[in-house]
């Protein structure tokens, strides 16, 4: 049950019990839905709904709902995402800026800045990368391999998942450096790879948005991310402004050997007449 009655003792009509009905069985369609929105699909009006949600214990239809996301906020990205909307009271534009605005900002107050210059250290004098980035961090690990490979660093990615993470890591040793991304919790593959470090002995650099973790679930260099609280739609504006600023860092301390591998790059497109991003 996904709706909790706080009145026991009532008497549910028709249109009651279709509104339940709809919440319990199509609740991510649910969330998403305003009150307006609601009553035409189940061709009630607009007061039944805001009846039902008072006959059940809620103050209105806002409450209701809220509750539905508290409740389930745990249990998938669209219930996370209707959080988010529900909190902003709709999406708006400016609103959302905001809120990447106070992700940089609480990043950047809880990022210890010794750790970011590990950080770079551990990229700077690794003999190769791996990096391991599933679902929504995919497109952030994509990133980083592009911007490595394009300073000229042995970089590969490890698949995301199932045997091939094994494969990808066993010949890693004392030299290498694996990236992961963690965030709020280490996936079962990031577990893998943080405990095949002790025996393989190559060093982990894990982003990660908690304070304290236990052991087997930290990088030898971690690296704070704040996106946003655990119930909300996450962002990842913070951490690939967090991968720029490593590279930016990195290209710093490379010095001219930075430039010397960029225009190499740039030699060779030109060569066979190819273009790309920078």
């Amino acid at each position: 049950m996904v709706l909790t009655v706080k009145n026991t003792e009532i008497r549910y009509t028709k249109s009651d019990l279709k509104i339940r009905e709809f919440i319990e069985n199509s609740t991510e369609e649910f969330l998403f839905m305003s009150i307006g929105q609601l009553a035409q699909r189940l061709q009630v009006s607009e007061a039944t709904i805001s009846r039902f949600a008072r006959h059940i214990g809620y103050r209105d239809f806002k409450d209701m709902k809220n509750a539905v996301i508290r409740k389930k906020a745990d249990q998938g990205a669209a219930r996370k995402l209707a959080g988010t909307l529900m909190k902003n009271q709709g999406f708006d534009l400016a609103g959302w800026f905001a809120f990447q605005q106070e992700c940089m900002e609480k990043t950047l107050e809880n990022l210890d800045a010794e750790e970011f210059d590990r950080a770079v250290e551990s990229i700077c004098t690794a003999r190769r990368i791996y990096i391991h980035a599933k679902n929504a961090s995919a497109a952030t690990g994509q990133l980083l391999f592009f911007r490595l490979r394009r300073l000229g660093f042995d970089v590969s990615l490890i698949p995301s998942g199932g045997t091939e993470v094994v494969e990808g890591i066993v010949h890693a040793d004392e030299k290498d450096l694996v990236i992961l991304f963690g965030y709020s919790k280490i996936s079962a593959e990031g577990k893998i790879i943080l405990d095949y470090a002790r025996s393989a002995g190559y060093r982990t650099l894990l982003f990660t948005s908690r304070f304290h973790a236990s052991a087997g679930e930290r990088g030898d260099v971690n690296l704070y991310v704040w996106r946003g609280e655990e119930d909300e739609f996450h962002s990842n504006a913070v951490s690939v402004a967090l991968v720029d600023g490593l590279i930016l860092a990195l290209s710093e301390k490379m010095g001219s050997e930075s430039a010397e591998r960029m225009i190499k790059v740039q030699k060779a497109k030109k060569r066979y007449s190819l273009r790309g991003p920078l």
